[in-house]
């Protein structure tokens, strides 16, 4: 089974200043030399890859800009990189360019099959985190709360909250409680 890469993928549509950039966190599948990235039908990045086939994977420990992505907090500082056409989020820990090489059509998830031109360390990861981790854990619950049965997505926070309550400093915390926010927002609406 390949090995799936949690990062934030920023892609563009048009190079340079202009371009129109959009920030999403995702799931990069590694499948031997390539690195799928297989969004959803509809999203912009499934369309930002269709007119422009390059990306970046960022690579962050800050989980505001995963939790903000899933809730409307999609202004993160980008930095241009020298001869890409796309951006990198400036507070990333690492990043890789990709150039799609071939896409996989599929229905619901096309699959684009990405080279890695390049890869760059910016900064130290500093270590594991329970709390990261539990706010990465409810941010896919976020972005799925369409498909998932209320009991289930109430025990998983249940049961992520603990790691919140014990290992959280202030960034997981503001992060845990946008996505807390989108679930009660999600559940209001389904009452």
């Amino acid at each position: 089974m390949p090995m799936i890469r949690e990062c934030v993928v920023t892609t563009a549509y048009g190079p340079g200043e202009g371009a129109q950039v959009h920030i999403a966190p995702l799931g990069v599948i590694e499948d031997g030399s390539y690195w799928i990235i297989a969004p959803f039908r509809p999203s912009a990045t499934l369309d930002n890859l269709r007119k422009l086939p390059f990306a970046v994977a960022n690579f962050v420990d800050d989980v505001r800009i995963i939790a903000g992505c899933l809730t409307g907090r999609r202004d993160w500082p980008l930095r241009e990189l020298a001869g890409f056409p796309v951006p990198r989020l400036e507070s990333c820990l690492a990043h890789a360019t990709l150039a799609v090489e071939h896409v996989e059509e599929h229905e619901l998830r096309p699959r684009f099959h990405c080279r890695i031109l390049e890869m760059a360390n910016h900064a130290p990861f500093m270590g594991l985190n329970r709390a990261k981790a539990a706010v990465m854990e409810l941010a896919i619950l976020v972005s799925r709360l369409h498909m998932l049965p209320r009991d289930k997505i109430e025990a998983e926070i249940a049961y992520l909250e603990i790691a919140v309550n014990k290992t959280a400093g202030a960034d997981e915390q503001l992060a845990w409680d946008w996505l807390m926010e989108r679930v009660r927002q999600h559940f209001a609406g389904s009452a």
